[in-house]
């Protein structure tokens, strides 16, 4: 009887453990982030996504696959928000909400801004809600990034969007739209 007792109690421990670990996502393993870029009249962009870590994998062309969509992040889709008209390279995309998805590849990267919100990280939900796709710049960085890291660069009115992860850095310039 105590022995049953002991074991319901640790598993009463055990589930509201991961009960207020599902309300504090600050306690993921890929814990929530935001990265926000404001424009010199104040109107801003804001970035809401999760933070996976490398933990010893292989992340572009292993755990994330070459040339196929990925959620940019983990848990529920990355967000993205802007409260004003925007260009992203050479694309218009209106103040409102999106979800942003990235196809990583070998030589280059594609930025996907789609229309579907709400939704969880996977699967992508298909290329007919995408407003854009904008190739992105592909670098190396000089050091490895353990945690995924969206961040982003004020300079001159533009805002340029970096995704830095294992030794990948991508980016890509979003101005006001004028």
């Amino acid at each position: 009887m105590k022995n049953t007792l002991s074991v319901l109690m640790v598993l009463a421990l055990v589930c509201c453990a991961s009960f207020a670990q599902m309300k504090d996502k600050s306690k993921r393993p890929s814990p929530p982030a935001t990265a926000q870029c404001s424009f010199p009249d104040g109107k801003k962009i804001t970035v809401d996504y999760s933070r996976p870590s490398v933990k010893g994998r292989k992340i572009y062309g292993g755990l994330v696959p070459y040339d196929q969509e990925w959620r940019t992040g983990a848990n529920e889709a990355t967000t993205f928000v802007t409260d004003t008209d925007v260009m992203i390279g050479d694309t218009k995309v209106p103040a409102g909400s999106y979800t942003l998805f990235t196809v990583p590849g070998q030589d280059a990267w594609t930025l996907v801004i789609s229309k579907k919100t709400g939704e969880w990280g996977i699967p992508y939900p298909g290329k007919e809600f995408d407003l854009a796709r904008v190739k992105m710049n592909k670098t190396a960085l000089p050091s490895a990034v353990e945690q995924f890291l969206i961040s982003f660069d004020h300079a001159g009115g533009t805002c340029t969007m970096h995704l830095d992860w294992e030794t990948t850095r991508a980016s890509v310039q979003i101005k006001e739209a004028k």
